[in-house]
């Protein structure tokens, strides 16, 4: 009986912590959404498996098996080698029955590329909105579609508690080839390490730079050359799909009169510059664009069709924005970890400060590092 207890009473302080956190980090006054977003977490929670045990069991299925124990030698490379806070994170495995484990949706107006945001307490405002559920998603997505937004709603395979939990792998993504597996789980944890609050790009740009330098780090460090040059193709097919995109955007905003604000964030203009006939005309001609410049690339890819999916239905500005979030500040990341000559350490201590700034000036001071106009240190 007291086992019993002692269990509810665990069980009892867990969702007590979970709805204090999701309160903090969600800043949503819907019960519904605090809901779901308890349910999603405390699900994890009670259906990880401690990865060393899994290795250890023989009915664990084989692929299942090595996967893991990779986990477990990035586990050691992060903490060695990338200088990033592994702690308890990624030492328990969750299979939760479904290819995504959370659902973010995006928005943003007809008529331009500023994209909604939603305020959040602890973390600030982010461009997007996080369901454990799809149809969750999808249903307080069709709320701003019906206003005349266009709306996007992305499946999630991987994703930061930002130190609230120890973050466990997830089935949607153990089973990415080397490369892609080492660059998700240096991703995650580079969050673990710097985050800013309230500033997607800022997060997303570096920890992106932080996975793709860490899987080139232990691909050089295993000894995989056939991995590595595969992966450093993989990385230039999707700088040219990235380059595309942006060049798109820079397009539409031409098209939408959006102007930039002082730290370089999309505004929509006061006085659409075309009537709304026109705008519409004129957007789907730039996205007509987009689909036979990405028809080109394939071509020269020799056909490789990676990106088929991201295009398979109807393109819009919420869509577009998914990938400024990631790769906006992109070489700006890159150039702060040459200047530091390469090593982690001192690049995260650049980024830490960095991320203490001002909004509008850190925005600014990567804007004239990626032009060749910045200087390392204040």
């Amino acid at each position: 009986m007291n086992r019993v207890l002692k269990f509810i009473r665990r069980k009892k302080l867990l969702l007590i912590s979970l709805t204090m956190i999701v309160a903090a980090v969600s800043g949503c006054r819907t019960i519904g959404f605090y809901a779901q977003a308890i349910k999603g977490q405390y699900q994890i929670f009670a259906h990880q498996k401690v990865i060393d045990k899994l290795i250890a069991d023989p009915q664990t299925p084989e692929p299942l098996r090595k996967q893991l124990q990779l986990v477990e030698q990035l586990r050691v490379f992060a903490k060695d080698e990338l200088k990033l806070p592994v702690d308890g994170h990624y030492r328990k495995y969750v299979d939760v029955h479904r290819p995504y484990v959370v659902w973010n949706v995006q928005a943003a107006p007809q008529f331009s590329l500023q994209p909604r945001t939603w305020w959040y307490p602890l973390v600030g405002s982010l461009e997007y909105r996080g369901y454990f559920s799809e149809s969750g998603a999808h249903k307080y997505a069709a709320r701003y579609g019906k206003k005349g937004d266009d709306v996007y709603v992305d499946g999630v395979e991987a994703y930061s508690t930002l130190g609230w939990f120890k973050d466990p792998i997830l089935n949607t993504f153990i089973d990415r080839d080397e490369p892609e597996l080492a660059e998700v789980i240096f991703h995650e944890l580079g969050h673990q390490r710097v985050f800013a609050r309230g500033d997607t790009d800022f997060n997303e740009a570096y920890a992106t730079t932080v996975g793709q330098e860490g899987a080139r780090r232990w691909l050089r460090a295993s000894g995989k050359t056939n991995l590595m040059e595969k992966y450093e193709v993989a990385l230039q097919r999707n700088d040219e799909f990235v380059h595309l995109i942006m060049t798109t955007r820079e397009q539409l905003q031409k098209v939408y009169g959006d102007t930039l604000d002082k730290d370089g964030k999309v505004k929509a203009a006061k006085t659409p510059p075309l009537p709304p006939a026109q705008l519409k005309e004129a957007k789907e001609r730039v996205f007509a664009d987009l689909h036979r410049n990405y028809a080109n690339l394939k071509v020269n890819w020799g056909g490789y069709a990676g990106y088929d999916d991201w295009f398979a239905h109807e393109m819009n500005n919420a869509q577009l924005n998914t990938i400024a979030n990631y790769y906006d500040f992109l070489p700006a990341f890159q150039r702060v970890l040459e200047l530091n000559g390469g090593d982690m350490e001192k690049f995260y201590v650049e980024v830490e400060r960095l991320s203490k700034m001002n909004k509008d000036e850190r925005h600014q001071w990567l804007r004239d590092l990626a032009k060749g106009d910045g200087k390392k240190g204040n």
